[in-house]
Order: structure tokens, then C-alpha cells, then sequence
């Protein structure tokens, strides 16, 4: 054979390799710290911060697999807490004031998607508040629709003292329509914590799966990628409908739309950021729309970062210290582990590289 002949098949499968692993770009922004690795496969991480002193806060993190489970980073990247043995822990949140006998309790709620069910953790110590957990989908009987992956946090406002939290939880697969559901979070007599489906709703493309969920409590929407498709725009609380208010991103990434982190800058403005997984870099759009149309999200940059084949990632603008002044972006990558920036350093590179 000659040594220079590729095989039709051989081609395919090294455009198929190259597609799903690009390499990091050569002017890829550098983490400002790498977490401690996990024994399996990280996913998806969120970010607490501690009332008292913003600089001991915490990044709880999913190391995906059977066995895997939540692992707590302090900001220096270091594992302080964890726990383990879990049925293939996928996305977690964190939210605030939980009511639970009367006391405000800080939780973090992740899918343990081969349990079928949420796991809800109070914080900052990392325990487990929720008798087991909460099954999800029940009554679904399709395979893997009642795989839980994807969660994000609603935080309502009941009145001045009180907030309700609401699960909006995604899976491996559902009918378009009905693919996410929502849960209410209380907390029992007994110090647990138990959900009721309030709410089923969500358009599928059918073509891959939705995972990455995030919640904007201040203006009051959800957003989740439809993967290969685009992003999709709901309003979070179930009193204003299941009306899509905008889907968007349709052109803009390689292949998978993945994990959506919102930074903000303010009560109403800041940015959406979605990792375009496969070219190992973070789409920006503006968080507020534009003055026309709230619901129009146009790029307007894109960040090429280290990670590599990012899965989940969060944000928060939050003086952490002198090392994160401004906040925080954290994603995870291959490697078992999650990359920790500066938010300064992806400001910069919005600013200095706008998509016109």
C-alpha cells in the first residue's frame, strides 16, 4: 500500500477526532488558578459566597461518574469538603435563605442523574437535607427521560423576608414541550428538604439534548442550550407562561452548545457567556439584549480560554480579594479539574476584541 494513501474511513474519523477536540488556541486567556483534580470526570461547577468574608468563599463542583459526587474547592483551588459514592452526579446550584424550620439555610442542589433524583446539600458544610432525595420525572417511562443532568436555581421573591426556590431540571432526553421541569423546593418539620412539580415546559430540537441551565433571578429568566441548535429564553417564574422569548445563538458555535454562565454588572446589565465546546472557547452576549428588544442576543465577542471541551461553568461579580477584585468566571475542563480566572483578564478581552 502506499505509505501516503488514507482510507476514506481513516479521513472521516480524523475530521470526526478533530472536530470534537480542537486544541486550545495559541492566544488562549490562561486560568488564574487549576483546581485539585478529582479521581473521574468533572462537569459543572457553582460558585458560594460566604456573607462574612467574600475571600473564604467556596466553588462546589460535580466529578461526573458513577461513584463521583460533589467536591469543594476553596478560591485557591484547594479540595476542602466533599462527598462521594453517588449515582453519576451531573450539574449542581447553589441558592440562598432556604426556609427550613424557620431558619435561612444556604443549599447546593445537584442531579444524581442514574438515581433519578436531586440531591440537596446544605452549605457551607455539605450536608445532605434531603431524606435521600428528591425523585424527578417520575411517571416517565422513555429511556433516559428521567435521567436528570442539567439544574438551575429560580430564587422568588415572596415578600421582603422570605424567598421561594424553585429546581429547573433538564435531562438526557424529553418531549419537546415538556422537556424541563420545575420543582418548589420546602423545608420540612423534620429539617429536610422535599420538591413539588409546578411547572413542565421547553421546546426541544430533538437533535442532541439540553444540559446547561442558568437563571437570571434579577431580570427574571431561564436560559438552557438546546445542543447543536442554540440557546433557548424562557421567563422563570411558571405565573408568566411557557412563551419562548428568544432563541438565539443558532450559527455561532462549532457544534455543542454547553454550559451558560451569567456575569453582571449591575441589576439589569452584564453578559451571557456559552461555551462553544468544541473550538474551547465562551460566546458573549449582551445580557440585557438590545434597547429595541430585550429578548435579541447578538454576539458581540468570543473568548478562547484554556479549557478544554468545557461542560459547565458559572460567574459572579463579587470582590473576592485582590486576586479576583471583580469577580470570578470559573469553567470546567478536561483533566479532571476546573480553571479559575480572574474576571478582569475576560473583561479585557471583551473590550479589546468586539464581533462588529
Amino acid at each position: 500500500m502506499n505509505k501516503f494513501f488514507i482510507s476514506p474511513l481513516l479521513a472521516l474519523l480524523a475530521i470526526s477526532c478533530q472536530d470534537r477536540m480542537a486544541p486550545v488556541a495559541e492566544n488562549a486567556i490562561k486560568p488564574t488558578i487549576i483546581t485539585e483534580p478529582t479521581p473521574h470526570d468533572t462537569d459543572d461547577p457553582a460558585i458560594w459566597v460566604n456573607p462574612e468574608d467574600p475571600t473564604q468563599s467556596l466553588i462546589i463542583g460535580t466529578d461526573k461518574e458513577v461513584g463521583g459526587g460533589l467536591y469543594v474547592y476553596d478560591l485557591q483551588g484547594k479540595i476542602v469538603n466533599k462527598y462521594i459514592d453517588m449515582e453519576r452526579p451531573n450539574n449542581v446550584d447553589v441558592a440562598y435563605g432556604l426556609l427550613i424550620n424557620g431558619k435561612k439555610t444556604d443549599i447546593a442542589v445537584t442531579t444524581e442523574r442514574k438515581a433519578h433524583r436531586l440531591r440537596i446539600f446544605s452549605l457551607p458544610d455539605l450536608t445532605p437535607i434531603d431524606n435521600g432525595g428528591i425523585p424527578i420525572f417520575e411517571g416517565e417511562t422513555g429511556e433516559e427521560e428521567r435521567d436528570g443532568m442539567g439544574i438551575a436555581l429560580y430564587a422568588k421573591q415572596i415578600d421582603s423576608a422570605q424567598v421561594e426556590i424553585q429546581a429547573i431540571v433538564g435531562r438526557k432526553t424529553g418531549p419537546s414541550g415538556s422537556y424541563l421541569w420545575q420543582y418548589k423546593l420546602s423545608g420540612n418539620e423534620d429539617g429536610t428538604v422535599s420538591g413539588e412539580v409546578i411547572r413542565k415546559f421547553g421546546t426541544y430540537s430533538g437533535k442532541k439534548e439540553i444540559e446547561a441551565i442558568a437563571v437570571d433571578n434579577e431580570l427574571g429568566y431561564v436560559y438552557y442550550s438546546d445542543e447543536t441548535t442554540g440557546v433557548r429564553k424562557y421567563y422563570a417564574d411558571p405565573e408568566k407562561g411557557n412563551e419562548e422569548l428568544a432563541f438565539f445563538a443558532n450559527e455561532d458555535a462549532q457544534r455543542d452548545h454547553e454550559g451558560i454562565a451569567i456575569y453582571k454588572k449591575d441589576d439589569k446589565t452584564g453578559y451571557i457567556l456559552v461555551s462553544n465546546q468544541q473550538n474551547n472557547t465562551f460566546l458573549v452576549y449582551k445580557r440585557e439584549g438590545e434597547t429595541a428588544n430585550p429578548h435579541q442576543h447578538t454576539l458581540i465577542s468570543e473568548i478562547p480560554v484554556s479549557t478544554v471541551e468545557c461542560d459547565g461553568a458559572d460567574a459572579l461579580n463579587i470582590n473576592f480579594g485582590s486576586t479576583f477584585p471583580n469577580g470570578i468566571f470559573v469553567a470546567m475542563s478536561n483533566g479532571k479539574v476546573f480553571h479559575i480566572y480572574d474576571w478582569n483578564i475576560l473583561q479585557n478581552w471583551i473590550d479589546q476584541h468586539p464581533i462588529k
